[in-house]
């Protein structure tokens, strides 16, 4: 580790990762364990099971933990089953999300935008609510968010948007509550990476040449690097930031 006359010791750390089983999760949840962390994967689909196997094969442990993350008690108790499986909890990836419809705003139903504020916004309050207290007490924690550039507004995603720029807020003012006692929260604004989420959405044509100052979307393993850094405690004066990692600048 560099010179950082502040950084905490490295340590085998636990890390939660919401929305772990796919896409941005699961390459945060895999990088994280290559750097020494024992992970909880949370999410609704099973095939989280499938991403424990990847960390133990890393040489970590883990366990999945079926997780709606819009149930506010499932989310405290998948907290409190992490500590009581690893006896700490120091690291929190908010990767669970989801786009909704893109469409006109006045064919977005209202049951569409309850449902995407409620996976977005409600699950990253609930998980930061849960996680924070275990961190307080041991004086060390890492909190990082998936956010997105559509929070500047995209006039067929507005409940995407809207999320996404609550999320912005959430950790701008997370970042600022909890610093000084060694708890820092920040978010990753990804340009649009391969994954589940975009890759359906655009023709083969687009995804080869997306026209952007690359001349490619990212990997979810680029992504993931800069949520690892923000994890490490390497980290020792970030918090309350988004990271940009568009492939540009803005």
């Amino acid at each position: 580790m560099p010179n950082l006359r502040f950084a905490a010791p490295k340590e085998r750390r636990v890390a939660v990762v919401t929305g772990g089983a796919r896409g941005l999760g699961r390459a945060s949840a895999l990088r994280i364990a290559e750097e020494g962390r024992d992970i909880v994967i949370a999410d609704v689909l099973d095939i989280g099971a499938d991403v424990v196997k990847e960390v133990e094969a890393l040489g970590q442990k883990a366990i999945y933990v079926k997780t709606d993350v819009t149930d506010e008690a499932a989310v405290k108790a998948l907290m409190a089953q992490a500590v009581e499986t690893f006896g700490r909890l120091d690291i929190l990836v908010c990767c669970a999300g989801i786009l909704g419809k893109e469409l006109p705003f006045l064919e977005q139903p209202s049951e569409l935008f309850d449902r995407v504020m409620r996976i977005n916004v409600f699950g990253v309050f609930y998980a930061h609510q849960a996680a924070i207290p275990y961190m307080l007490q041991h004086g060390w924690g890492r909190c990082v968010t998936i956010t997105s550039g559509a929070r500047f507004g995209s006039p067929n995603q507005i409940p995407y948007c809207t999320s996404k720029g609550a999320v912005w807020s959430i950790v701008s003012a997370l970042g600022n509550a909890y610093s000084k006692q060694g708890v820092f929260v920040n978010g990753v604004e990804p340009g649009r990476a391969l994954t589940e989420m975009v890759v359906p959405r655009f023709s083969a044509e687009h995804i080869a040449n997306p026209g952007n100052p690359l001349g490619r979307y990212s990997d979810p393993e680029e992504v993931a690097e800069v949520v690892e850094i923000l994890t490490n405690e390497r980290n020792t004066y970030t918090t309350g930031s988004v990271w940009s990692v568009k492939g540009a600048t803005g």
